[in-house]
């Protein structure tokens, strides 16, 4: 039996499913510049394997990454190894220098519990603009926009490989409890199957929308975004 984890058929697997990176981060340039034109500088928070941030190097004359996750950074670093990449918890974090962007997708933010976290995480990207920068975050599902008891399955296929995933999503407090499992096969490896349990906040629009005034941003919600769920866009008051 081979191990095998999240971070390693991560990418395969929302490639596979149809995830459009690149024509993410061309439409997230795209915003930032609507808001702060001439942006040089951006900082992709929980930028996670780098696949968008691939992109935003592009895109931007000077592109930067931060996540928590060593196994994600791992992979990232292969990726785009002449990327500045920082460790970091969005929570708190000091880089000592500020971006004309900064920029969280793919819901990441929903992994803080409370909205003390969220303040202070809003804080901390609002102290890491440059004057006349832009704060753009793709939240979670609103407590009255998630589904009850979803199920979602998919199977993708690359060369030797092939991933299966199964989840379930329920309401737990003010949380989504969003349990996944992953059966991966590889030709001359065999199988392996792993679960993860994420718990995703449930955070109301208007709890984001304070978060974005108190770090001192004026925000708008605009509908849709990359993954329907919308996007909270934040330029200083």
């Amino acid at each position: 039996m081979y191990e095998v984890d999240h971070a390693d058929v991560y990418d395969l697997f929302y490639l596979g499913r149809g995830k459009d990176y690149a024509a993410e981060a061309a439409a997230m340039a795209e915003l930032v510049r609507s808001r702060t034109p001439g942006a040089a500088s951006l900082l992709d928070v929980a930028c996670g394997t780098g696949t968008h941030l691939e992109h935003f190097v592009a895109q931007f004359a000077e592109a930067e990454g931060l996540e928590l996750s060593a196994d994600m950074l791992r992979h990232a670093r292969s990726r785009i190894p002449d990327v500045r990449l920082h460790q970091e918890d969005m929570r708190d974090f000091r880089l000592g220098r500020t971006f004309d962007a900064v920029v969280s997708m793919f819901s990441s933010v929903g992994y803080l519990r409370t909205t003390a976290e969220l303040d202070g995480t809003l804080r901390t990207f609002a102290a890491h603009l440059a004057p006349g920068g832009v704060v753009v975050v793709e939240p979670w599902w609103f407590p009255e926009t998630f589904i009850e008891g979803w199920v979602s399955a998919d199977v993708v296929r690359k060369d030797d490989r092939t991933v299966a995933r199964v989840s379930h999503s329920v309401r737990e407090g003010n949380a989504t409890r969003l349990e996944e499992h992953f059966t991966v096969a590889d030709s001359g490896l065999g199988i392996r199957h792993f679960s993860e349990v994420h718990l995703i906040t449930l955070f109301h629009q208007g709890e984001y929308e304070k978060a974005f005034e108190t770090a001192g941003l004026r925000v708008e919600y605009l509908e849709g975004g990359p993954s329907g769920r919308g996007l909270f866009v934040g330029v200083p008051a």
